[in-house]
Parts: C-alpha cells; sequence; structure tokens
C-alpha cells in the first residue's frame, strides 16, 4: 500500500461492549484438551508427565484443571494411563476437589508460604512416589519455556526450581530419562494449547473484548491534568485478573524503577502508554498526548510520517495477509519489507499466539516453514522504536477459523458471532482495511490508531 494510501481522517470510534457474559469451558473441552495431552505424551513415548506451575507460570497446569496454585508451586502429574495427580501445599489442596481433569491429591508443605506449617516425615521425593512416580522409563517435565535458539544443547534445559527437579531425581530410578516436554503443550508447530475450539475462542473473547473496551474507554479519559492513576482505574474491569502488569503511563517511563501507573500528571505533548491485559487478549496503545502535530515538539513533529503511518501501514499488511496457511516466515518478511527492522528496530516476533498467557509462543519468525492454523490466536505485536520519538502501538487480538469452524462459532454462540460480525464491517467500512473471512477480529478496537490522543474524532484509516 502507498504511503499517500493512508490519512488522518474523522470517524466514528469502534463499538464497545459492555456486561457480555464470560463463557466457561465446558467438559466436552476439558475432555479433548485431556486426549490431547495423552496423545502428545504417546507420541514422545512418555510414561508420566510432570506440569509445573506457579502464579506466573500456572498456563499449562490450568489448561488441565481449570484453576492455578495460588501463592504457592505446584505440580500435576500425569500419567499415560490418564490417571492424573495433584501436588499442592497448604492453602491449594481446597482446590483439589474442583480440578475439571479428577485428579487425587498428595500434600507437599514445601510448596507452601515460609513459616507454614511443614508437618511431615516424608521427603519430597518420598511424596513424589506417592504421586506414582516410581519406576518410570522415560518422564517429560514441562515448566514454561520451550529454550529454542540457534544452539543445541548437548542436555535439555529446565525451568523449574531446583529443589524439585532434585526431588524428582530423587524419586525416579537413575535409568530414567528426563525430558523438557513443554513443547507439548505450547510448541507453535504442535502444541496442544495453540488451538482453539469454539467453546475456546468465546471463553477467551471475553477477555480481548474486556480489555479492549476498557483501553477505549481509558484512551477517551486522557486530558491534561489528569493522573496515571485516573486512566489506569479505568482499565480494571469487572475484577477480573491481568496477566500482564497495567500501564498507563504519561512522559518518560521507569521514572524511580516504577512499572506502576502513579499520581504523575498528564501533561500536553507528553508521550503517553497504555497497556491492558486479561486472559485471551491485550490492548495496547502508544501516542503522544496533543490534538495535532503543531502541539508536538519542534523535533517530532514529523511523528505522523515517520512513526505512525508507517507503523499503521505494517499492521495494515500483517492484517490483510493473515489467512489460514499461510507460513510464519511469510509474515516475517512482509514486515520486514514494509517496516524494515533496520530503520525501525523491532526486534520481538511480529506476531504471536495468546492463550491464558499474552504471550503463548510464536510461529512467526525467520525461516518458520509453521502454517497459521484455523483455531489460532494471535495478537497483533510489532513495536517500532525511531530515537526520539513516542512509539506507535495498536495491539490487538483475532482469531483465524475455518469456514467448518466459523459455522460452529456462529451456530453455538449467535451473540459473539454478531460481535465479530460488527468488528468486521467497522474495519473493512470506516477503516478500509479487508480482512480476509478466516480472520476473527476479538478486540473491539483491531486497526484503530488515534495518533493524537487529545483528539478523540481522528485516527488513521486507508483510502
Amino acid at each position: 500500500m502507498p504511503h499517500s494510501a493512508i490519512t488522518l481522517a474523522t470517524i466514528k470510534q469502534p463499538e464497545i461492549y459492555l456486561n457480555v457474559p464470560s463463557v466457561a469451558l465446558n467438559n466436552q473441552t476439558l475432555q479433548e484438551r485431556h486426549s490431547k495431552v495423552l496423545q502428545a505424551m504417546a507420541r514422545q513415548h512418555l510414561d508420566a508427565l510432570v506440569i509445573y506451575a506457579d502464579k506466573e507460570h500456572g498456563g499449562n497446569f490450568e489448561y488441565l484443571t481449570g484453576f492455578i496454585p495460588r501463592f504457592e508451586e505446584g505440580l500435576l502429574v500425569l500419567h499415560n494411563s490418564g490417571e492424573a495427580v495433584l501436588v499442592l501445599g497448604n492453602e491449594n489442596l481446597k482446590l483439589a476437589p474442583h480440578s475439571r481433569t479428577p485428579a487425587r491429591v498428595v500434600h507437599a508443605p514445601w510448596f507452601s508460604l515460609p513459616n507454614q506449617p511443614l508437618e511431615t516425615t516424608l521427603s519430597l521425593s518420598e511424596v513424589l512416589q506417592q504421586a506414582g512416580l516410581v519406576g518410570q522409563q522415560r518422564v517429560g517435565i514441562a515448566g514454561w519455556k520451550l529454550f529454542t535458539g540457534p544452539h543445541d544443547n548437548p542436555k535439555p534445559l529446565f525451568d523449574i526450581p531446583a529443589f524439585i527437579f532434585q526431588a524428582l531425581q530423587g524419586a525416579l530410578p537413575s535409568r530414567c530419562e528426563l525430558l523438557n516436554a513443554t513443547g507439548l503443550f505450547i510448541s507453535p508447530r504442535n502444541g496442544a494449547r495453540i488451538i482453539n475450539n469454539a467453546n475456546e475462542i468465546a471463553h477467551y473473547e471475553y477477555g480481548a473484548n474486556l480489555a479492549s473496551g476498557a483501553a477505549l474507554t481509558a484512551l477517551n479519559a486522557i486530558e491534561v491534568g489528569n493522573t496515571e492513576k485516573s486512566i489506569a482505574a479505568l482499565l480494571a474491569a469487572e475484577g477480573q485478573a491481568n496477566n500482564v502488569v497495567t500501564i498507563a503511563a504519561t512522559g518518560d517511563r521507569f521514572e524511580n524503577a516504577n512499572l506502576y501507573p502513579s499520581d504523575k500528571q498528564i501533561r500536553k505533548g507528553d508521550k503517553f502508554s497504555l497497556t491492558v491485559s486479561y486472559k485471551g487478549g491485550l490492548t495496547s496503545r502508544a501516542a503522544y498526548v496533543v490534538s495535532h502535530a503543531d502541539e508536538l515538539a519542534e523535533g517530532v513533529k514529523d511523528y505522523l510520517d515517520v512513526v505512525a503511518i508507517p507503523y499503521f501501514r505494517a499492521v495494515v499488511n500483517w492484517l490483510e495477509h493473515m489467512r489460514v496457511g499461510v507460513k510464519g516466515h511469510e509474515v516475517y518478511e512482509l514486515i520486514e519489507r514494509v517496516l524494515p527492522k533496520a530503520e525501525y528496530h523491532w526486534h520481538l516476533n511480529p506476531g504471536h499466539l495468546v492463550a491464558d498467557e499474552e504471550w503463548l509462543c510464536s510461529p512467526i519468525y525467520p525461516a518458520s516453514d509453521i502454517p497459521l492454523s484455523s483455531g489460532m490466536l494471535l495478537q497483533i505485536d510489532i513495536i517500532p522504536s525511531r530515537q526520539g520519538y513516542a512509539g506507535a502501538s495498536i495491539e490487538d487480538t483475532i482469531a483465524l477459523a475455518d469456514e467448518p469452524l466459523r459455522l460452529k462459532i456462529a451456530a453455538l454462540y449467535p451473540e459473539l458471532w454478531r460481535r465479530i460480525h460488527s468488528r468486521r464491517e467497522y474495519i473493512r467500512n470506516v477503516l478500509n482495511i479487508h480482512l480476509h473471512e478466516d480472520v476473527l477480529p476479538l478486540s473491539n478496537t483491531v486497526g484503530y490508531l488515534r495518533p493524537y490522543l487529545l483528539n478523540k474524532a481522528q485516527a488513521l484509516v486507508c483510502q
């Protein structure tokens, strides 16, 4: 798309949807998840799979149990017979009966908070043996990292606490082979969690809708003199837990090493960053607190041409190129062509998968032959950086769905389908971005870029 085909125009804002009911994962979905993991274990010839979790890294555990271990570490031991055993500390024992995958429980008080009761005559290795880890020949350990990179490690790396890893070694025979099996869940090629059914897409759309609606409400409240905290308060939605740190930052970020919204007041000409994320979707925006270019500092008056429009063009190309079957390297090369890394200094994957986590994994990287598949949830995540300028950001979430999956979503979740249809109509008829039929916007603000935050009527559009 040529530079002249993008302009700043007065348009209506995207519609937001309030009081949307959340969608629970149904029993059939949990049974499918259990079966997918057992099938993947069989392909890797695993006798057992040990799934680690804590509050920050609980997605693989939650995929089967429906909960994360609050305050503590936790393990889910899944045997190739299908038997599941939860290994939990003091404060999560009460959650065991509610596990979506039926599981027996063994108590590991070492996982509990400091100075809580540690009354047991068993060692942690003996507790793990009670969980059935005795005599296996091949055991997978799922943490949360894949450790991909240019150099193959001669030995597998494990990202679980050393005291747990050592206890596993003590519980199992010395001849047992331990493997990093995190990829069983999150490999962008064949991980169990990268493909979502209609129920899962509806479940995660709740968070994408919530985040994008809150973000647009907060954008509309940005005014000179308001504080970061007052904007951030609008991002807290329906009591839901965030899966990343909420950002409402004016001026220079990280002053005094602070990550969180403060009492700093918004000033005209400030850079401003805003991010909120819930399960299923993150929305992020970055721009200037001005009404028009004349209010920018002298050295950045060309922000629209130097940063915002080139970035918007890249996002438009990304959105219009997305469809089932496109390979990861094609997307990477597309962004490199329209927004060269050497000039715009982006360094992360230009797009990644989301689920309970904001970043699950990414099939988009150089030389990736991984095809984008029906059921993937993708976040637009291209982060340009030009020295001296504010950033530009319109991170949001889409799903890819082939015709059978689209028909199933429409039949099972007609209200969700109406929201998706309305979002597509806005993107096509107002922003003039033409999505392939496989692309389902889960966020309300997909493609919506407001470069001057005090001018709430104008945004970039294609012509």
